[in-house]
């Protein structure tokens, strides 16, 4: 880093020290979670911390609904009246009502055109029913979403047979290096839709429009919450639009090295407690 850049850092530091912040978005895996996928105490006790303050912690992920609501319970979202983001950007769930306020769901027709895609274009594709992970096929890396997010993975003779209703999301899943070639070719093929990487083996399908950014400024709008007044802490590629979106947005560490340059700060990796260094140097 330029010493210009630490002084625009520190600049950055000193004005946003005297702004009251309202809301604090934070992905969830490779940022909130340790890579044993587990909430650290220093990062627990600050969000606690920043709660009591009256600060809405918005748990923001590319996971089903059902895999984030432990860790939600854990730091006392519902408790707190606040609210989660799941399926990328697809779904906002109001945690003290148990109700979802906001769903956005791809067609049976954009899942099956997806489908044909990863086929032509040799990746593997699963997408989410029932509370269930579908698929055709198996791989290491669909066994990892599967032990991330505690659903049961269904192997199915036919995916397209399977798919009879709309779905939140598809995933294309592939070596990281390959998996990195076929996203413009996604965007490209099928405009229609939201396309980002999530994992380096994950390439995220939505529909157009709905990200994590879009599913913020919903929420920060019912809260009558100015994008000035939100923080967003994120690592990976369907971060960017809700840190581009927030007031103060923040990488881990470990993000992405081509994402580095369009945040506001930096701060410590999931691993080494980021999200508390969030909380106090910019809220406590």
């Amino acid at each position: 880093m330029t010493a210009s850049k630490e002084r625009f850092f520190d600049e950055i530091i000193k004005k946003n020290k005297i702004m009251k912040y309202k809301m604090l978005v934070v992905d969830m895996d490779d940022t909130l979670l340790t890579d044993d996928h587990e909430i650290s105490n220093e990062n627990a006790t600050m969000l606690l911390k920043a709660q009591e303050m009256g600060v809405y912690v918005v748990l923001a992920s590319g996971r089903p609904t059902s895999a984030m609501l432990n860790y939600a319970k854990e730091l006392q979202c519902d408790i707190n009246n606040s609210f989660m983001i799941s399926f990328n950007g697809s779904t906002i769930t109001d945690l003290k009502e148990d109700k979802v306020l906001f769903e956005h769901s791809l067609t049976k027709e954009q899942i099956h055109s997806i489908y044909d895609f990863s086929q032509e274009n040799n990746t593997h594709i699963i997408t989410y029913l029932d509370g269930k992970i579908i698929s055709e096929s198996n791989s290491e890396y669909i066994d990892i979403e599967s032990t991330i997010t505690g659903l049961e993975l269904v192997i199915v003779p036919s995916f397209k047979e399977a798919v009879t209703t709309s779905a939140v999301k598809c995933l294309l899943l592939e070596e990281p290096t390959y998996l990195k070639t076929v996203e413009p070719l996604l965007k490209v093929a099928m405009p229609d839709l939201s396309v980002c990487m999530s994992k380096p083996f994950f390439l995220e399908a939505a529909p157009y429009g709905v990200d994590k950014g879009a599913a913020v400024e919903i929420l920060a709008k019912k809260l009558n919450i100015h994008p000035s007044e939100i923080i967003a802490v994120g690592n990976a590629g369907n971060d960017l639009t809700m840190v581009q979106y927030a007031g103060l947005g923040v990488w881990v560490d470990n993000v992405d090295d081509e994402l580095r340059e369009f945040g506001d700060v930096i701060v410590a990796s999931n691993n080494d407690h980021g999200v508390a260094e969030v909380v106090r140097r910019f809220i406590l």
